[in-house]
């Protein structure tokens, strides 16, 4: 199962015999499903089945849709507006002016062009085809953010390849090992047995256990690990993983933080900051998925 961004564009168009018509569909992240419909006049009673069918295909993305509605030139017929001719007639007629009908029909609102909305939304064969052809849209839109998600999906595990493999530079420095912890703890420890006036005896146990805790970095590391084989999995399996991914990286940047704040190398902290920086740009990333 592939991932999905939250970024596409798609196009429709469809016509029957008396209108033509269009679908656009515009689609960016955002943290749930926002629709934002844009209808013709007379067209809003469509709402709930485009919202309907919008969320049948996705689950996150802020999406902007609009209609539009022509009918066609031999369908298009002047209306005149009695009510404003009456009143631009009685105007004249009080002003001592005899009206001319040429003069009053040539106002603007007098005559209008009609294009029968009301016949047109009530047509069930016609609003049938628009329905369709809005699926057709949504299927395009949705095909579209799939193509986009798998290209993402190959820079999420170009940015995991990186963090996994400064995981491993850590652990192979000689400050992570065992033994070289022991000896870092030990030398410390002699330090503060030579403090003037002597440390007391817990005094001196609880400062040993906190540089123990200090130096040893292995847990973040492991968590790290499995950060990344976390996030794989969640690649593997596909779907609307956005968010399962946002909270892993909250997690990856909180154990590279704590990395380089018990850092006391050089070299350690050189690749706690490139983790930082690889995490950064998988958190972009991870902000386009479903």
């Amino acid at each position: 199962m592939t991932i999905a961004s939250m970024t596409g564009f798609a196009r429709s168009e469809g016509h029957d015999d008396q209108y033509s018509w269009a679908w656009e569909v515009r689609s960016v992240n955002g943290k749930g499903l926002d629709m934002r419909l844009r209808m013709p006049p007379g067209w809003e009673r469509l709402d709930p089945k485009v919202r309907h069918a919008i969320q049948s295909y996705f689950k996150r993305g802020s999406l902007n849709i609009g209609l539009t509605l022509r009918s066609s030139e031999n369908q298009s017929s002047m209306r005149v507006n009695n009510e404003l001719l009456d009143q631009l007639t009685t105007l004249c007629r009080k002003m001592g002016d005899t009206p001319k009908i040429d003069q009053l029909l040539a106002v603007r609102g007098v005559v209008e062009q009609s294009d029968d909305r009301d016949d047109a939304v009530s047509d069930e064969a016609r609003v049938n085809a628009i329905l369709s052809c809005l699926d057709h849209t949504l299927k395009a839109l949705h095909a579209a953010r799939l193509e986009e998600g798998a290209q993402t999906a190959q820079i999420l595990n170009e940015r995991l390849d990186e963090i996994e493999a400064l995981v491993n530079e850590a652990e192979k420095l000689a400050v992570t090992q065992p033994e070289a912890l022991k000896n870092r703890i030990k030398n410390q420890v002699a330090l503060l047995l030579e403090a003037s006036p002597a440390l007391p005896e817990e005094k001196l146990a609880q400062e040993a256990a906190l540089l123990a805790v200090k130096a040893d970095v292995r847990e973040e590391l492991d968590r790290l690990k499995g950060h990344v084989q976390a996030a794989r999995s969640h690649l593997g399996k596909g779907g609307a993983i956005g968010r399962k991914l946002e909270f892993l990286c909250q997690e990856f940047n909180r154990e590279a933080n704590t990395l380089c704040s018990k850092s006391a190398d050089l070299e350690l902290t050189r690749i706690g900051l490139a983790l930082k920086s690889s995490i950064d740009q998988l958190r972009e990333q991870i902000a386009n998925i479903e």
